[in-house]
């Protein structure tokens, strides 16, 4: 199945984003709206309790089931938004540093944020996500 995302990419704003400044899927695609990606496992508790990065993992890793489910895969993604309970920079960077490696060469658009609290015990990460994909 060909790719439905296109990065958008210019050369009038900074290269220090790790990250497309925009992305577009065609009027046939079929848009999967993900809710957010937590550190949860199959029981219901939070893995990675402290690290930001073992969260981040769990994280991706609960997004590409989801994915999957819905006919999609990580290229398919359109857009991310990384929220993380922290006020410390270093703890946001943690996090993106797992998530921007997981998508590899897809440097989708995405949104970094440090917010106060997040909906479950203990957890630090949570990741929103859009798809594209277009079925033939």
């Amino acid at each position: 199945m060909p790719a439905a995302v296109t990065l958008i990419r210019s050369t009038a704003l900074s290269d220090s984003a790790e990250y497309a400044y925009a992305a577009a899927a065609p009027a046939e695609a079929r848009l999967i709206f993900l809710a957010g990606s937590c550190p949860l496992n199959l029981d219901g508790t939070t893995t990675g309790i402290g690290d930001y990065a073992a969260q981040a993992a769990k994280c991706v890793e609960n997004m590409r089931i989801a994915l999957r489910e819905a006919g999609a895969g990580l290229t398919d993604v359109i857009s991310t938004r990384v929220l993380v309970a922290s006020t410390r920079q270093a703890d946001l960077l943690s996090a993106w540093e797992v998530v921007r490696e997981a998508f590899g060469e897809h440097d989708a658009p995405s949104t970094l944020l440090g917010v106060t609290v997040l909906g479950y015990d203990d957890q630090l990460v949570e990741i929103e996500a859009v798809a594209a994909v277009v079925d033939r």
